[in-house]
């Protein structure tokens, strides 16, 4: 009995076929944290759609376990791997995001705490970007930490960075 299965490349465990109807009740999920305008994009069957909109209205336990097991249901009739890569391209972009946002602080810090040399490196970077303008909201953010000041010229200085990076990037 045991060689037939064996030799059936189609047989599937129940244990296996247990962990994928998981796994797709938990992409089920996963979709159930995007945006409403994230979720238009993936274009899913219109009960698929329907029933992601209706668990975002439950808050009772039991009946959202069952209308999340009722969504793995339905992912099993889609292609989840097309599903799980727009996942995470959308997951990526958000990185990507926020890695942008860490490097413009970056310099942003940079600039105000080595001044010239900072500003030097980041005209090398992106050379349409005013030096004078730079370096004068270097002095002024010099200027409002002694007097415990706001750092308004700080944030003028990421506000400045952040539309000189989009600029050069488009």
């Amino acid at each position: 009995m045991t060689d037939f299965f064996e030799d059936d490349e189609e047989w599937i465990s129940k244990t296996q076929r247990k962990h994928e109807c998981e796994d797709l009740q938990k992409l089920g999920e996963e979709l159930l944290t995007l945006k409403d305008s994230e979720l238009e994009t993936f274009h899913l069957p219109d009960t698929l759609y329907a029933a992601i909109l209706e668990t975002r209205k439950i808050h009772k336990h039991g009946a959202l376990k069952r209308q999340k097991q009722f969504i793995g249901k339905l992912m099993r009739d889609i292609d989840a791997e097309e599903i799980a890569q727009k996942l995470n391209d959308i997951r990526h972009k958000e990185d990507l995001h926020n890695a942008h946002f860490k490097r413009l602080e970056h310099w942003r810090d940079r600039i105000l705490a080595d001044g010239d040399n900072a500003i030097n490196e980041f005209l090398a970077e992106h050379p349409n970007a005013d030096r004078q303008l730079l370096r004068q909201l270097h002095r002024n953010s010099i200027k409002e930490q002694k007097a415990n000041k706001p750092p308004a010229a700080a944030r003028q200085i990421f506000k400045y960075i952040r539309e000189i990076s989009e600029t050069t990037s488009d």
